[in-house]
């Protein structure tokens, strides 16, 4: 405990050490907060999910918080639903199954641009015979715009913004620039800001048939995060991208540290043809180039990320800190504690694990801090390549997508920037609490 709090007093004196403390518990603080907020069965659901899930989020969405920075603020989505508002549907009966029904979407409309889509979704209550309706736009100033007329369905959307005929009759521009235009200003395009309504007249067949339904005029800022092309909510993958981050750097750094300082060891101690096999397969594996063997693994067997993290451990074993460690343990076998033990009659096992490798560790800590962001790197790297695990949503994973769907060049900078800045205040924390263990550890470094 002692020496414990001693290490953390002499890494209190290296700024660079606080700092990437900070940084990492930062990173910590996400992966613990995603883990509890959404759990990883919603994760993968949210993420795989489309329309079904995502139906009511726009597309290419920016963050909220560019509205902060903006003097012309972004519009919001705007969802109104029947069934929030009692008094949106008027029943006219008349008798014998047949009545008059008017269903009313009111909003008000105050952004300084237009909506990115507009689209009505309704569900027709009936028995056999489905209602018909006719559907008309009421702005601000009192136009009234026909849009169309349909049937309504056990499951219906009428996607205004795709409507051609609507098109035409609002000047053959956008129909969700076009019903929200100023028509008094005829010089540019603006949104004339007020209160609308979508007014829904129609008739029912049947004694208890009925309208429910929304209406939705897409935003073009959502969340903290902003949205993909899939209208996914890009905070389940920045969240969810931590845990698994630290989780793939952590199990690979530990797992490939320990074992390999277990092999030099055994090498050492043993010595002979066990020395010669492991320095044998270190020289083979040396020379082998693990991104392009992670690539076939990920095309020809499995692209999951525990088959790559197994697949990564093995590789990593024999690397070059495995000829490091066998020349540090070849100073410690000499080492006169080490015949101590012989002499009472100290088992290999012990002598390995007891004696020999704790000698070390301080050789081992910084470098296995440092080696955590090689590895979540290594993971985002097979993912912008197109092999990340196909199920879980990773910073990897974002960039990819971004890149499959020119995000930099149609202007979705926050696509690219929130996962990348994220990866290297990642790499950073690490890094710089690893340099600072080294000098802590290491005493000829404290000059430096």
């Amino acid at each position: 405990m002692n020496a414990l709090r001693r290490t953390w007093e002499e890494l209190g004196r290296y700024p660079s050490a606080v700092v990437g403390v900070v940084l990492i518990g930062f990173i910590v603080a996400i992966a613990v907060y995603a883990v509890i907020a959404i759990p990883y069965s919603e994760a993968i659901r949210l993420w795989r999910g489309g329309d079904d899930v995502w139906i009511e989020t726009p597309r290419h969405a920016r963050p909220k918080w560019i509205n902060w920075f903006r003097k012309e603020k972004l519009p919001e989505t705007i969802i109104v639903r029947t069934q929030e508002n009692p008094d949106a549907k008027t029943v006219i009966p008349y008798g014998e199954g047949f009545s008059e029904i008017q269903v009313v979407f009111e909003f008000e409309y105050t952004a300084d641009d237009f909506p990115s889509e507009l689209s009505l979704f309704l569900q027709g209550v009936y028995a056999r015979e489905a209602p018909y309706v006719d559907a008309f736009w009421i702005t601000p100033d009192g136009r009234e715009i026909r849009l169309a007329e349909f049937t309504v369905g056990r499951s219906y959307s009428y996607r205004i913004s795709q409507d051609n005929q609507v098109r035409r009759r609002v000047g053959n521009v956008a129909p969700e620039i076009g019903l929200f235009a100023d028509p008094s200003v005829t010089d540019k395009l603006v949104p004339l800001k007020g209160t609308y309504k979508l007014v829904l007249d129609g008739f029912l067949f049947e004694d208890d048939a009925t309208i429910e339904g929304s209406l939705i005029a897409y935003g073009k800022v959502h969340g903290i995060a902003g949205t993909d092309h899939r209208r996914r909510d890009l905070s389940v993958a920045l969240l969810w991208g931590a845990p698994i981050a630290l989780t793939f750097g952590l199990v690979a750094a530990v797992g490939t540290s320990l074992i390999t300082m277990a092999l030099s060891a055994m090498a050492v101690w043993f010595g002979g043809i066990i020395d010669w096999i492991i320095r044998r397969i270190t020289e083979v594996n040396m020379i082998l180039p693990m991104l392009p063997i992670l690539m076939m693994i990920g095309i020809f067997y499995s692209r999951s990320l525990w088959v790559i993290l197994g697949a990564v451990v093995v590789l990593s074993i024999f690397g070059s800190s495995i000829l490091t460690y066998r020349s540090m343990f070849l100073q410690v076998k000499e080492s006169a504690y080490i015949e101590a033990a012989r002499s009472y009659g100290a088992g290999s096992a012990r002598i390995i694990f007891r004696y020999m490798m704790p000698k070390i560790i301080p050789v081992l800590i910084p470098s296995l801090v440092v080696t955590i962001p090689a590895f979540v790197f290594l993971e985002a790297n097979l993912a912008i390549l197109g092999l990340g695990d196909p199920i879980l949503p990773t910073w990897g994973k974002l960039l990819n997508d971004a890149y499959e769907q020119g995000a930099l060049y149609q202007g979705h900078y926050y696509w690219v920037l929130e996962p990348a800045v994220l990866l290297m205040l990642c790499g950073l924390g690490f890094s710089m609490l690893g340099f600072a263990l080294d000098r802590v550890f290491n005493p000829r470094l404290r000059g430096l």
